[in-house]
């Protein structure tokens, strides 16, 4: 049974030292009881009360790490249902099948496909995070060259899927350094797996298709000295697998049931590539937290980047660039000014309709604290008063010839008072980006 604050708060010191980021012993206890903060953050617990409290300190749903460095994949560690409430910590993982039935050289060639699958969006990079190197041909020579292939060919993070215990032993020999994870795909086999994923101090996937069972399934791993799990959803219906993936996320937050409390992994069922795409994003939707696909083709892949670069993003902290001048192409002092909200997709819609545009502009960001142009202008955070104050601290004015600005034709109401407060001529823009293009060719 999870403790209450109260019960916390009982066990701590109570000094309100404040050294746990919290002001008070009452608050920290109640973030632990939230599992918004962990133990050790408190300097002066006792040991007794350490005892008592790890049950209460500990995430509701465990952090397993596959892989090493920069690159590696983390997932779980996760606090809540629904986004809203706080937010997502630790994006889906993406990874990719390949089956050892094929030959060397055409894994090689799809590896190659996958290490190019990075793309930019709204200024940071997203890209897939791991390849799954499964036994398919129940060949042990096949399956560690296989895997030989994965650790020379490609820095992302590798998964091994085996129902021999042997072979995954022997591909665990290449690259256990790189922490790869361990996918079980035979139950009665799970003793084995669990002595080699514990004397390798790698993860492993337990595989199940009756939830009520993998308590029992995950309890045996935890005895064989294994710590870090991942629960790997067998069942073919997509909507009983998203039901599994759900239950177990609200039993281990809301019930805080630790044999339930690890992430949780799926292969996509089927081979129609439209068909994979909607299941692929309808895990990362809900609660899975490694996703393996079949398909490596760029417009099957950056849809589900993208639906998960979405879902990942903190709700409360718009993604933003910084508030400063950008020079589209090559400006001049007679290029066109526009001026916008420093809100990432704000920004980048309307760079890429410029560049689109092939005028040379330059783009004012304003200081709207990541807010889009009509709800930054709904919020008073974009103002004439703001803009003018940019415009005469950012020097734009030393940059162009002109005092000219062409402001979002949504917000043409801030134009009079803009004009008076800056000193410039204030144009009043296209509503939507799109129409910039056709607007910059006609600009003097």
């Amino acid at each position: 049974m999870a403790l209450s604050g109260l019960d916390i708060y009982k066990l701590l010191p109570k000094t309100n030292c404040k050294e746990c980021g919290y002001a008070t012993c009452l608050a920290f206890a109640m973030a632990l009881a939230q599992k918004k903060a962990s133990l050790d953050k408190c300097p002066h617990v006792t040991l007794k009360a350490k005892e008592a409290l790890e049950s209460a300190s500990q995430p509701p749903i465990k952090l397993v790490t596959i892989g090493v460095g920069e690159k590696k994949l983390e997932m779980g560690n996760e606090t809540v249902m629904y986004r809203h409430e706080q937010k997502f910590y630790h994006p889906t993982g993406i990874g990719f099948l390949i089956e050892d039935t094929l030959d060397l050289d055409k894994i090689q060639e799809v590896i190659s496909k996958i290490n190019s699958l990075s793309f930019e969006r709204v200024g940071l990079t997203i890209r897939p995070d791991l390849v799954c190197i499964k036994n398919s041909s129940g060949d042990k020579d096949k399956f560690v060259k296989a895997a030989e292939a994965a650790v020379s060919k490609t820095g992302l993070n590798i998964a091994l899927y085996s129902d021999d215990a042997a072979k995954i032993l022997e591909a665990l020999k290449i690259c256990k350094d790189r922490k790869p994870l361990m996918i079980c795909g035979d139950i009665s086999k799970l003793d084995e797996f669990g002595k080699i994923a514990k004397e390798n101090s790698v993860a492993i996937a337990v595989t199940f298709s009756n939830i009520e069972e993998l308590a029992q399934l995950t309890d045996r791993v935890k005895k064989s000295g294994v710590e870090e799990i991942v629960l790997n959803i067998k069942t073919d219906s997509l909507w009983k697998r998203i039901q599994d993936a759900t239950s177990i996320r609200r039993t281990a937050l809301k019930k805080n049931l630790r044999p339930l409390g690890y992430p949780v992994m799926a292969f996509t069922n089927t081979s129609e590539a439209d068909l994979e795409l909607a299941e692929a994003v309808s895990y990362v939707a809900k609660y899975v937290s490694l996703v393996i696909v079949k398909s490596i083709e760029k417009d099957f892949v950056f849809p589900i980047l993208v639906a998960r670069q979405d879902i990942y993003t903190d709700p409360q902290k718009p993604v933003q660039v910084e508030p400063k001048i950008y020079e589209i192409g090559k400006v001049t002092k007679d290029s066109p000014v526009l001026v916008t909200t420093n809100f990432s997709i704000t920004y980048f819609t309307v760079a890429g309709e410029v560049e689109a545009s092939k005028v040379p502009t330059y783009i004012v960001c304003c200081d709207a604290e990541g807010m889009s142009v009509l709800t930054a202008w709904a919020a008073e955070k974009f103002t004439a008063e703001k803009i003018a104050e940019s415009i005469k601290t950012n020097g734009i004015a030393d940059k162009v010839s002109h005092k000219k600005i062409v402001i979002p034709g949504y917000v043409a109401v801030l134009s009079g008072k803009l004009e008076e407060l800056s000193g410039w001529t204030v144009e009043v823009g296209p509503r939507e980006a799109s129409g910039l293009p056709a607007y910059l060719k006609g600009w003097k």
